[in-house]
């Protein structure tokens, strides 16, 4: 069986990577569900804040296959599925199992507790990557195992853990990344680079960023609006950090509604957020080391139409993870 839940742990870990971030104040968490011969029934991810837990969407679709009732397969209300669970599941999950990376949590909130339901459907076995590391929804483990469900800490948990990183900085100080796009080429000017999807990724993750900091230069060849129009989403406060103070109001990223645009000569405004994306070339890349957290780069499969890198700068990374769809994702930290 260990064989199984490291199988299961490490597909919830990348169903969770997809929504890194995206789920803002709250953590990003995969689950899967394993049936009794030790085949995946299903996968769940925690999508946005507020809505179901990534345990409650696997409980779902895997009640859903083994009972053949569609109720609640498309439900994103959490207090329905938990309730219609609690009523219909008729013992179908004793024979399985379930993997998520982190410890289901013990309070009721926006969303019921997600401890209480696992223990309610008396799953078989629980493998976990991550303890909670927020005091006010931990202890979830516990209430599961004092139910009689064996309940294992620690699967893939270096791995967990780094999936966690932003959620654990942004309780105390501000979380931020550094994102750049680039062709295969390392050339970052020069029009649009990465994909439609690439695009969607990251104004998806500006509607959830409190602040975006930006060089001047950039603003004044640019002249970029910054919001998050492809996923219809909000605009965040704009810091332009620059030597030289005088714009051109203009340029869109000025007459965006209810945003601040903040121009400075220092990131000390930084410190006002909670979750930051810097965008920029090699100045911006050299003048944020000391505050950025992640990188985040989209490599398009392109040659040419640019003259310009990040330069001689150097910097090795630790790939935290890595996506390949029509251009490569990759997540890092500084080693």
């Amino acid at each position: 069986m260990k064989t199984t839940a490291l199988h299961a742990m490490k597909l919830a870990l990348e169903a969770a990577w997809e929504y890194q971030l995206l789920t803002f104040p709250n953590p990003a968490v995969g689950a899967a569900c394993i049936s009794s011969d030790g085949s995946i029934l299903s996968l769940g991810v925690h999508k946005i804040a507020g809505g179901p837990h990534a345990e409650v969407y696997a409980l779902r679709d895997a009640y859903t296959i083994f009972s053949g009732d569609s109720t609640i397969e498309l439900s994103n209300d959490s207090h329905a599925i938990h309730d219609y669970l609690r009523t219909h599941h008729n013992g179908i999950f004793k024979t399985i199992s379930m993997a998520v990376t982190l410890e289901p949590c013990a309070h009721s909130g926006k969303t019921p507790s997600c401890a209480l339901l696992i223990r309610d459907l008396g799953v078989k076995e629980l493998f976990i990557a991550c303890k909670d590391p927020n005091p006010d929804a931990a202890g979830g483990g516990e209430i599961v195992s004092a139910s009689g469900i064996q309940c294992t800490f620690g699967i893939m948990e270096s791995k967990g853990q780094k999936l966690l990183e932003p959620f654990i900085q942004w309780q105390t100080n501000p979380f931020v990344f550094f994102k750049w796009a680039q062709r295969l080429d390392g050339t970052i000017d020069n029009g649009t680079i990465s994909s439609e999807s690439s695009r969607e990724h990251v104004h998806a993750l500006r509607n959830k960023c409190d602040l975006i900091v930006i060089g001047g230069n950039t603003v004044r060849s640019d002249r970029p609006t910054l919001d998050a129009r492809l996923v219809n989403g909000k605009a965040p406060d704009v810091l332009i950090y620059t030597q030289m103070g005088e714009f051109d109001t203009t340029i869109p990223l000025f007459n965006v509604p209810n945003r601040k645009v903040f121009i400075a000569s220092d990131l000390e405004r930084i410190k006002e957020y909670r979750l930051v994306m810097i965008e920029g070339g090699a100045e911006m890349f050299r003048a944020t080391r000391d505050v950025s957290d992640w990188y985040l780069s989209y490599i398009a499969p392109k040659i040419g139409g640019g003259s310009q890198s990040l330069g001689v700068i150097q910097e090795d990374f630790e790939v935290l993870h890595a996506k390949i769809t029509d251009n490569i994702i990759l997540w890092m930290k500084k080693k």
